[in-house]
């Protein structure tokens, strides 16, 4: 798995441009993880509750272990911090997750964004975009909201944020 991240972040060696390559598994994984971490930072505040809660979600939506789930976050970490990053991370992310998997990404990302008790304006800006930009209706996107409130108001993870 980590020369997988290796290969999608450039650190690749002689042969056939990755632009070429179909992504595998790995690198999907990569890209949705690296868009849990920029919902994570968007209001420019990336605190523990955050952290946990992708934590949480990765091991839970992808059957990671604990440290694979760590070794994700930190390479998504690295690569989550600019814009151009998020297009070719959303581009990935529509081209090759069925419309479910992308709703259900939208349901992750909203686990995150909500895990703090609080949406700021960044953040409800960032989900519009990125539902725009990996295809998801606003109705489905809506719906992958209130799923994500609910689970967090159920506890369910081990990651809660503060009541709201």
């Amino acid at each position: 798995m980590i020369d997988r991240i290796r290969d999608l972040f450039g650190n690749r060696d002689a042969g056939e441009p990755a632009a070429r390559r179909p992504p595998d598994e790995d690198a999907l994984q990569i890209a949705a993880a690296a868009l849990l971490v920029h919902a994570a930072c968007v209001d420019a505040s990336f605190d523990e509750v955050e952290r946990r809660r992708i934590l949480d979600i990765l091991p839970r939506r992808f059957s990671l272990s604990p440290d694979e789930a760590e070794t994700l976050l930190a390479a998504a970490e690295d690569k989550a911090d600019g814009s151009v990053q998020i297009l070719g991370f959303t581009r990935a992310v529509k081209d090759n997750y069925s419309y479910e998997e992308r709703i259900a990404l939208v349901e992750m990302l909203w686990e995150v964004v909500l895990a703090d008790g609080r949406v700021d304006a960044h953040e409800a800006q960032l989900m519009r975009r990125i539902g725009g930009l990996i295809y998801v209706s606003d109705r489905d996107g809506a719906i992958a909201r209130r799923r994500a409130a609910q689970r967090l108001e159920a506890g369910e993870g081990s990651a809660r944020g503060p009541e709201t």
